[in-house]
């Protein structure tokens, strides 16, 4: 295997680990406070990064750019944290990875896009994946779609899906067509969340309790710097390998954390989820859009 396989294995592996924990602390903490201290912690990690920046080529226009896409990914970050404490992480993360699915076929209905035999075989497998996953013992063929149309913790999801596919296009066009050197992006992006946030507790977190115990402190550390190490790990095998490879193995995290989480948090019907999990990651892995 050449380096970047390793790389972006390696940065799968750190971003299992992440949700794992994420899991874990949410238990004990509320997301908005959660999101919040990951992402002051996570600026003040990334401030190594900053000593690499050249800010005279950084353009106004771009940084402008890059706020108002990391509004979209913060709120899909609260989004999936608010989900995912209320959820099994076995039934959460899959869903989040049906992401390639949906953009492909926006693509395809709005601009025009093909798509080729590989990407249908993946989005059918995306749809049996989910569906499967969703499927409980004794309900009706159609309790899959209601659960993901009337579950609120479910709409969380959707909304972050929504909120990620458009922010995914804009991070094409920032990367590629403005040129934004991708640790600036990363920094700049870390640093806006943590302002994102900071605002957001100002106007709420004082109606929310902000108590949190030494061991879901250190959780919170160890989350924030495997965040950082694994965004910075998949920039660094982008540099190697096609953007779309790089993903693909990236999206190995989800496999990951849902198999291992289901047994850390005792989820039932294991193997059923880990097979739907499989078929969602295996469909999204075929859906190559750089």
């Amino acid at each position: 295997m050449t380096d970047w396989f390793w790389i972006a294995f390696i940065s799968a592996l750190l971003s299992a680990v992440a949700a794992l924990m994420q899991k874990k602390v949410l238990i004990e903490i509320d997301p908005l406070n959660f999101s919040f201290l990951v992402s002051a912690l996570t600026a003040i990690f990334s401030l190594p990064f900053v000593v690499t920046i050249d800010f005279a080529s950084v353009k106004i226009v771009t940084i402008l750019i890059l706020f108002g896409k990391s509004i979209l990914n913060a709120m899909a970050f609260l989004c999936i944290m608010t989900a995912l404490k209320h959820l099994e992480i076995s039934r959460a993360l899959p869903v989040m990875a049906i992401s390639p699915m949906v953009i492909a076929v926006l693509a395809f209905i709005f601009l025009g896009e093909s798509l080729k035999p590989l990407e249908v075989a993946g989005i059918i497998l995306i749809s049996i994946g989910t569906y499967s996953l969703e499927l409980k013992k004794g309900e009706g063929v159609l309790y899959p779609f209601s659960v993901l149309a009337g579950s609120k913790h479910h709409r969380y999801l959707l909304a972050a899906l929504a909120l990620i596919s458009i922010s995914s296009v804009i991070d094409k066009a920032l990367l590629s067509n403005f040129k934004l050197p991708p640790v600036t992006f990363l920094v700049f992006q870390n640093f806006y969340f943590f302002v994102i946030f900071f605002v957001i507790m100002l106007f709420v977190g004082k109606k929310k309790s902000f108590v949190i115990n030494k061991n879901v402190l250190i959780l919170i550390v160890v989350i924030a710097v495997a965040t950082v190490l694994y965004r910075w790990a998949q920039i660094e095998a982008t540099k190697i390998a096609p953007v779309g490879l790089v993903i693909s193995v990236k999206r190995l995290s989800v496999l990951f954390a849902s198999i291992a989480g289901a047994q850390l948090f005792k989820e039932g019907d294991y193997m059923r989820r880990a097979i739907a999990t499989i078929l969602i990651v295996g469909g999204a892995m075929m859906i190559f859009r750089d």
